[in-house]
């Protein structure tokens, strides 16, 4: 079962920029955003202002891409604040979501051991460094967790036509 359009999850953007009064009925709004965007400091910069200027509480749920996008497919929160554009698009697509609005972009690096085993240092292309990667079979860690960065990762090996091979598993 859809919710109503009105109980629809819709992306922070479109509360910060006037469309309030269509977006909740209720004194509490509800936001999942990702670790990184909470981690940034971007929502308690945010959260204060939105607060007083509209007179609602804030409720924040933070977790990776993939738990705040299950939160709004199943009508848990009111607002999601991600970073993993194909997955955004499918949301709304899906009619979970509507609304969507790029705010940011992230850029994506690979930080590794001053020895560079894969010689990719100051390359500029991602498909290519990680090609190198794993012709040279050197060790490449990946979050592997659903998240925007994850995500992204995935897309870039695909677009590199490799498929990574997962050695071990290990949460910290």
């Amino acid at each position: 079962m859809r919710l109503s359009l009105s109980y629809k999850p819709v992306l922070l953007v479109c509360l910060l920029f006037g469309t309030v009064g269509i977006c909740f009925a209720a004194d509490i709004l509800r936001l999942s955003t990702t670790t990184s965007t909470e981690n940034s400091g971007l929502i308690e910069k945010l959260v204060p202002v939105f607060e007083a200027k509209y007179d609602v509480s804030v409720h924040t749920l933070v977790g990776g891409t993939g738990r705040a996008l299950t939160h709004a497919r199943n009508g848990d929160v009111d607002i999601i604040l991600v970073h993993a554009k194909d997955s955004e698009l499918e949301l709304v697509e899906s009619e979970f979501g509507v609304n969507r609005q790029e705010i940011m972009y992230n850029e994506f690096i690979i930080v590794g051991p001053e020895s560079d085993p894969a010689r990719i240092n100051g390359m500029k292309n991602m498909q290519e460094a990680l090609a190198k990667i794993a012709n040279t079979s050197s060790a490449f860690v990946s979050r592997g967790d659903d998240s925007g960065t994850h995500k992204k990762e995935l897309k870039l090996w695909q677009q590199a036509g490799i498929t990574p091979v997962q050695v071990s598993h290990m949460r910290l």
